[in-house]
């Protein structure tokens, strides 16, 4: 019998409709077009205004993507893991109501929260249930509506993060496509860098917290680039050494969507070729645990079966870590 990997099988996504552009935020806070887009490349960004809808939205409206486009049966999905670092709410597991909604009455659900880096971590947790023979369908889904965790009067977060979601979903694969190797990383020291001060167990909400902005993301911009920079160009080169793979051997770099400065550097490590490292960061900004599986959606066309995907992600914590994959299959 062959080895089981865990392949990449259908895709799905969802961004809200609302434009926020660079020359909205001109208007709101005291920046510009040229700024922006020198520094970080993004152009415009997707926000969810709907205040009465929250992250499982995103996630419903990608995960129904997928199962429209594939054919899937929601009742046949054993599994449902929403990487985000919005749930809807504390306690209740949104990935468990986003499951409900969909229909995947046999699946159990839960949440998973890496910052940035949750839809790569996701990755390999959804490739070990598969790789156990355990389950056979098994849905990640990566949505961050960062919208509602966002100051628009601070011009160093707001003009950054943008709201959206993709699916993909995980199937036993015997010809060797899938998920074939993994370094992910994470340190404590980043804890202070980028962050929410309030709203957990060591600064529970109050009138004071929300007077003094602390449920809205801090980042400390310069410090979060330089680990960011050094950090995802590392763990992308040490996944390529450790399975002799070349600059001609990677087909696409499916790098996290949070400046463009990052992914440049990132490529530039790896020595490849501009042509195989995808971006879409300036029609969405950084969406957070969405910016991966968005990537897998706007570019699915392109991919064609045995590809070599490297994936690289960093986010808050730190987190971050690069996975290997080969594409499973070409789009119809």
């Amino acid at each position: 019998m062959n080895k089981i990997t865990a392949a990449i099988t259908a895709v799905g996504a969802y961004v809200p409709d609302y434009v926020l552009s660079n020359q909205v935020l001109e208007t709101m806070v005291d920046t510009n077009d040229e700024w922006i887009t020198s520094r970080t490349g993004i152009k415009e960004r997707r926000i969810l205004k709907d205040k009465d809808k929250g992250t499982s939205f995103l996630a419903i409206k990608a995960a129904q993507d997928l199962l429209q486009k594939s054919g899937t049966k929601p009742e046949d999905i054993d599994m449902v893991l929403l990487a985000t670092a919005t749930p809807d709410m504390p306690v209740a597991a949104t990935a468990v109501y986003v499951a409900t909604q969909i229909g995947a009455v046999n699946a159990f659900a839960y949440d998973l929260q890496a910052a940035c880096s949750s839809f790569l971590y996701g990755m390999s947790t959804a490739a070990a249930y598969i790789q156990s023979g355990r389950y056979k369908k098994v849905l990640l889904v990566g949505a961050d509506k960062m919208s509602s965790i966002i100051d628009y009067t601070d011009r160093a977060t707001c003009i950054i993060f943008g709201d959206g979601a993709g699916a993909v979903l995980f199937e036993p694969n015997e010809e060797g496509y899938g998920l074939q190797d993994e370094y992910l990383r994470s340190d404590g020291i980043g804890r202070e860098y980028l962050k929410i001060d309030a709203g957990g167990s060591l600064l529970p909400a109050s009138e004071e917290t929300v007077a003094n902005k602390q449920h809205y993301v801090f980042q400390d911009g310069k410090t979060v680039f330089k680990y960011a920079v050094s950090n995802m160009a590392d763990v992308s080169e040490k996944i390529m050494n450790r399975n002799n793979l070349s600059h001609d051997d990677v087909d696409w770099l499916i790098a996290h969507q949070a400046n463009k400065r990052i992914i440049d550097a990132t490529a530039s490590r790896m020595n490849l070729d501009d042509s195989k490292v995808l971006v879409n960061i300036e029609k969405y900004g950084n969406t957070t645990s969405a910016t991966l599986p968005l990537l897998l959606s706007d570019y699915e066309h392109q991919f064609k079966k045995g590809d070599n995907l490297v994936f690289a992600s960093f986010g808050g914590g730190f987190t971050w870590g690069s996975i290997y994959l080969k594409w499973a299959y070409d789009k119809k």
